[in-house]
């Protein structure tokens, strides 16, 4: 198991991984449409998105905690 502290680096990992795999997916569909190599084209996409991702949410993560707890009661 993975100890506690590393949560919200987990949960960032997956999250990125999974929003940007969604994300780069239906990004190469529209752009070039389905073809023989789509899936080979789409991973190549899907690695590139999800190592800018995953630095991102860690970053943006905490202010958007800040931001929903001042929304929020």
């Amino acid at each position: 198991m993975i100890p506690a502290r590393f949560a919200p680096v987990l949960f960032g990992l997956i999250l990125s991984g999974l929003m940007s795999c969604v994300v780069s997916g239906i990004a190469t569909w529209r752009a070039l449409g389905a073809h023989p190599g789509f899936f080979g084209d789409w991973a190549g996409s899907w690695l590139v998105s999800w190592a800018i991702a995953f630095p991102t949410v860690l970053i943006v993560a905490p202010i958007t905690r800040r931001i929903v707890a001042a929304l929020t009661r």
